[in-house]
């Protein structure tokens, strides 16, 4: 009788605590994929941009052998770097630091755009960071 009840008392104990676990983990799981998810989403974006950015840079050096282009592209995507890479700055303000770079060269590209009144690639630079812009910020 008492080997039945500690029997008992054993599987009770056992199915209660993988119970607890379970939910423990289920209730930790989405939070913390969504958090990361987020935050690779909003680095990558950054990332891509950057990219873009110094290959738009290269080739306008390398077409309109434009110093400038290259010099500007090289210079912000280093200030863009800086706040993609985790740790260099605090989370917030290097989020608030690259939304106002994407800003500036959102003026800058729409001055370009309407000053030259051709599409590439004023036109295509300021579409591409008014989507960086969104898709960092509309979550």
């Amino acid at each position: 009788m008492k080997t039945e009840r500690i029997g008992q008392v054993k599987r009770n104990f056992q199915r209660d605590a993988s119970w607890k676990r379970m939910t423990q983990f289920e209730a930790w799981k989405p939070r913390a994929n969504q958090a990361a998810f987020s935050a690779m989403n909003n680095n990558t974006v950054l990332w891509i941009y950057i990219v873009l950015l110094v290959v738009g840079g290269l080739i306008g050096f390398l077409k309109g052998k434009s110093k400038v282009s290259l010099i500007m592209s090289s210079m912000f995507a280093a200030l863009l770097i800086l706040t993609a890479v985790p740790g260099i700055l605090d989370a917030r303000f290097a989020r608030n630091v690259a939304n106002i770079l994407m800003a500036a060269l959102l003026v800058v590209f729409a001055m370009r755009l309407t000053k030259t009144k051709k599409f590439m690639p004023a036109g295509m630079m300021l579409i591409v960071t008014i989507a960086a812009l969104a898709l960092r910020n509309l979550r």
